[in-house]
């Protein structure tokens, strides 16, 4: 397929919809294939009690690194919640390039994880780079496979193979996620006097949430979407509930080891 997608354009509906075409210049970018393969043993969650030192650089685990990063900088007293803040920036930054690529040109880059490198020490632009720009067809099967399947279901796995974190929470906030991208083109097209993107987005988000993993996430209703589980970032010290929470107001906190997924 060779359906051009202009990523300055793109990148133009906001952060979350930047990506880098090319060989990664001068980061610590891996391929997602590599991120996905690497299955190092679980490793105990303690409570964090205490800031730790910033590790030099993502090493040979960079989802560690990205989770006790994010961890660090929210002040998370668990690693799950750490875990969950970090997913939920990737399931947003994968859904947002894809959904809107589709909505804006009936094309999705394809974004296989051989293809698809990751810094994660970095943000957006110079997190994702993409070294082919290939293009499929931005239909909802299309999009299902390359982002759910593709990087969502492997992600999963490969933070629950290091963390104790509970899938029904991820899948949550993968919808989120979702719902997240189409506000975002919803508002880019109201500034642009472009609806067709509007619609296909809808059409596009309406599809994609009518599968077993994202059906029970939660509600979308035009760009309004109540989530059904909790993402966690309220029980960080300066958190609160996001504006899709499953919850009106904060939990009053229990102990670390308690479930709220």
């Amino acid at each position: 397929m060779t359906t051009l997608i202009d990523l300055a354009e793109l990148g133009s509906v906001g952060g979350f919809f930047a990506l880098r075409e090319g060989p990664p210049i001068g980061s610590g970018a891996v391929p997602f294939a590599e991120i996905y393969a690497a299955r190092p043993a679980p490793r105990p969650a303690p409570p964090r009690s205490a800031p730790t030192a910033s590790p030099e650089g993502p090493g040979d685990d960079p989802l560690a690194f990205r989770v006790d990063k994010v961890g660090r900088r929210l002040g998370a007293p668990e690693d799950r919640i750490a875990v969950s803040v970090a997913q939920l920036g990737l399931a947003a930054r994968l859904w947002s390039v894809a959904l809107g690529s589709a909505a804006l040109y009936g094309a999705v880059p394809d974004l296989d994880p051989t293809l698809l490198h990751w810094d994660a020490d970095g943000t957006s632009p110079d997190d994702l780079w993409l070294t082919d720009l290939r293009t499929l067809p931005g239909d909802p099967g299309t999009l299902r496979d390359v982002v759910q399947h593709g990087h969502l279901a492997p992600l999963a796995a490969a933070l629950r193979g290091r963390y104790r974190i509970s899938a029904r929470l991820l899948w949550g906030n993968a919808g989120s996620a979702l719902a997240g991208a189409v506000r975002e083109l919803d508002g880019w097209a109201a500034r642009t006097g472009r609806p067709d993107v509007r619609e296909r987005a809808a059409a596009l988000a309406a599809a994609l949430f009518d599968h077993p993993d994202l059906r029970g996430t939660g509600t979308l209703d035009g760009t309004a979407f109540r989530r059904r589980s909790c993402c966690l970032y309220y029980r960080c010290p300066s958190g609160g509930v996001c504006g899709d929470c499953c919850f009106e107001r904060p939990p009053q906190r229990s102990s670390p080891g308690a479930s709220s997924g």
